[in-house]
């Protein structure tokens, strides 16, 4: 289908990557959205519940990741040569950059569908509770945008946040 490329294009969903982020904007919210899901072929697992598992912790871990290196540029940047200079924002960049990736990393594991931590949920429940719990997808949207507006959702994610951030942080002695 034309994915399996570095080219963003392909993987923009008209709604997600364009329209709903123009509103955010317009509407002074925050702004977000989401890329086209990325199909699998569920026959090249070898086991259906663990591929699905593997496919869906692979985001939020590779967002991890990201935190991780960017911490790890972060500590030499704040000695040495990429201290001064032209390089002076940089450690502003990559603080945002940590931010960013744990913030999705750790939004992305919330259980509510279409979220990633909720394929993990699904995986681990007996196939009629799954079943039952996976028919909540078409109003997975409402469910997170009800907990943006009543202010649930930050109450979940700064917590989470601040401690890897902390964590990451503290790891490389900054």
């Amino acid at each position: 289908s034309g994915r399996i490329t570095l080219n963003p294009l392909p993987h923009l969903d008209p709604i997600g990557s364009v329209i709903f982020p123009a509103l955010c904007i317009f509407m002074h919210m925050p702004v977000f959205g989401w890329a086209r899901p990325v199909p699998i072929n569920p026959n090249r697992f070898t086991s259906y519940r663990s591929g699905v598992i593997w496919v869906a912790v692979a985001g939020p871990a590779t967002n991890l990741l990201l935190a991780v290196i960017a911490t790890v540029i972060l500590s030499f940047s704040l000695s040495g040569p990429l201290a001064a200079g032209s390089l002076a924002f940089l450690p502003k960049v990559l603080s945002q950059a940590i931010l960013i990736n744990l913030v999705l990393a750790v939004f992305n594991l919330i259980p509510i569908p279409p979220l990633d931590g909720s394929r993990v949920v699904s995986m681990l429940l007996p196939t009629d509770l799954a079943r039952r719990y996976d028919s909540l997808e078409p109003y997975g949207f409402f469910i997170v945008m009800g907990l943006i507006a009543f202010g649930v959702l930050g109450k979940i994610l700064y917590p989470a946040v601040g401690f890897l951030y902390m964590l990451l942080i503290r790891s490389t002695g900054l």
